[in-house]
């Protein structure tokens, strides 16, 4: 993350008396921890293998969800994804079909930090008709930042704030990220020109990420409230959601944590907390948090970026 503009500095001075005081009340004592899942880019993230459609993707991942009781599963749709995607309408369908819920990810997953408020704004407006159709809206209405991205200034930051109090919504905060997205095309790549050796290697990264930033993140929350607190995970579904899920359902439960809804999570206290911090980088709520107050998110592991770029970037010899 980037330091604070100089800009808004003295604001940002009030807002973290005000966080501190904030923080003290959100001690609370809290159930075992929580996770929810929610999956980002719907109706699908990356690149997909030869001969495979988006709605085989999503009915791959449904299954395992469905098969493990995974409950009030979140999808966060960008509209636009339709326009390059044509089975991605049927994915949409499966995806309702099966009990699980929609929300707003914007239309065209615009950085906040590129875009006015304006076009921000209108790029959410720009998916709720699409989501109407899908879903009519009956409990919650979610939204959720492209990037994690809520504004590179404060005023925009309140702006957008603003327009979604106006439009009803709720900001679906996420405590826990690794960005799980880079492996779907990798995986995608993988399985077009079979590399068992580095088929292997991404497992074995993706869950060794997934552990070091599950522990990062719960460390997160106790130097910030002292406590547990429960969790929202944000997954992308794509190519790897389907092989790669039964074993991270089992990498949550062996760290101890229960599966919840969205709308559970979210009645933890921290969720009720704004860092009120302006950031081009964005991040988790925690991430926000711990930079608000000047200090540093806890070690963990180092994303392999290059590493997962090369696999199988090229065809295996012989």
């Amino acid at each position: 993350m980037t330091a604070q503009d100089p800009c808004s500095r003295r604001p940002r001075r009030t807002a973290l008396a005000a966080l501190s005081a904030t923080l003290l009340l959100a001690a609370l004592p809290a159930a075992a921890e929580r996770v929810a899942l929610t999956f980002d880019d719907l109706p699908v993230n990356g690149a997909l293998a030869p001969g495979t459609t988006e709605d085989a993707i999503a009915r791959a991942t449904i299954a395992v969800l469905k098969a493990r009781h995974v409950p009030g599963v979140y999808g966060f749709l960008n509209g636009a994804r339709l326009e390059d995607h044509p089975d991605g309408a049927e994915a949409l369908r499966l995806w309702v079909a099966a009990g699980f819920d929609l929300a707003n990810h914007t239309y065209g997953h615009h950085d906040l930090g590129e875009v006015s408020v304006e076009r921000f704004v209108e790029d959410i407006r720009q998916n709720e008709p699409l989501l109407d159709l899908l879903q009519p809206p009956a409990r919650t209405r979610w939204f959720r930042y492209p990037y994690l991205r809520e504004g590179d200034t404060l005023a925009k930051r309140d702006a957008v704030r603003a327009a979604l109090v106006t439009r009803g919504y709720r900001i679906a905060q996420v405590t826990l990220d690794y960005e799980d997205y880079l492996w779907n095309s990798a995986y995608a790549r993988c399985v077009a020109h079979p590399d068992p050796a580095a088929l292997a290697w991404l497992h074995d990264s993706y869950l060794e990420l997934a552990a070091g930033y599950l522990d990062a993140g719960r460390e997160a929350a106790r130097e910030l409230v002292g406590r547990p607190i429960d969790h929202v995970l944000l997954l992308h579904l794509g190519a790897y959601s389907a092989t790669i899920l039964p074993e991270l359902l089992d990498l949550l439960e062996r760290k101890g944590f229960t599966l919840a809804t969205l709308e559970e999570v979210s009645r933890d206290p921290i969720y009720a907390l704004n860092p009120n911090l302006a950031s081009r980088d964005g991040g988790t709520l925690l991430e926000q948090l711990l930079e608000a107050r000047q200090r540093k998110f806890p070690a963990a592991p180092a994303k392999p970026y290059a590493a997962i770029e090369r696999a199988c970037a090229k065809p295996p010899a012989g």
